[in-house]
């Protein structure tokens, strides 16, 4: 019979302890969970900046950029070969950096990161672009053996070299005009995703 009550005893004092340590456990959520984001259907393509004067020059420039490209890599014999070298590298890093703004501008993906001035590093692009296919262009130019891949490369770097130039020119005068604006509407658009977070946070209530 004492062996009885003792056994009941034994259960009695492991359920309480259970139930103690259950209530004193720091890994006890004490929060309701918090529901993942879809951030893949907040990305859409926007298709008003592809039609826009910047959207349509990104593209531009890509495509002769890539063009380019291909025209100098076709070349299979140059002595010297430091201007093919040098327009091989512009051009690569001219399709890659401007495609990699293009679809960042058209996802709207700049939004999601509002402490970045994107239209100055849209500038500084397009500036250094500019230059950098100029002084390429004219490397080759004076360089080349007159075969057919390093005229059309030669005839795409100053066509890319235009189209930067007027991509340049636009940014410019729309930086001085009021590069605020676009920073305005970022940050205000980040402080009310966060007034809304923390309305959430604080309307979800604690539990005993």
């Amino acid at each position: 019979m004492r062996n009885t009550e003792e056994a009941e005893g034994f259960e009695g004092e492991a359920s309480n302890t259970s139930m103690i340590s259950g209530a004193s456990s720091p890994y006890q959520p004490t929060t309701e969970p918090v529901h993942s984001r879809n951030v893949l259907g907040q990305i859409r393509c926007d298709m008003e900046y592809l039609k826009s004067v910047f959207g349509m020059l990104k593209a531009i420039e890509v495509v002769l950029s890539l063009i380019g490209f291909i025209c100098i890599e076709t070349i299979m014999l140059c002595l010297p070969c430091g201007g093919v070298y040098f327009f091989e590298f512009v051009s690569c890093s001219g399709f890659v950096v401007t495609g990699v703004l293009l679809i960042i501008f058209c996802l709207n993906l700049h939004t999601k990161v509002p402490h970045v001035n994107w239209n100055l590093t849209d500038l500084v692009n397009t500036a250094a672009s500019t230059f950098f296919f100029f002084l390429a262009s004219v490397v080759l130019a004076s360089l080349n053996h007159k075969t057919g891949a390093e005229i059309a490369a030669v005839i795409f770097g100053f066509l890319v070299t235009c189209v930067y130039g007027l991509n340049t020119f636009l940014a410019v005068r729309r930086w001085r005009l009021g590069d605020g604006g676009q920073g305005a509407v970022q940050t205000s658009e980040y402080q009310r995703a966060r007034t809304a977070s923390r309305g959430e946070m604080e309307a979800r209530p604690d539990l005993a």
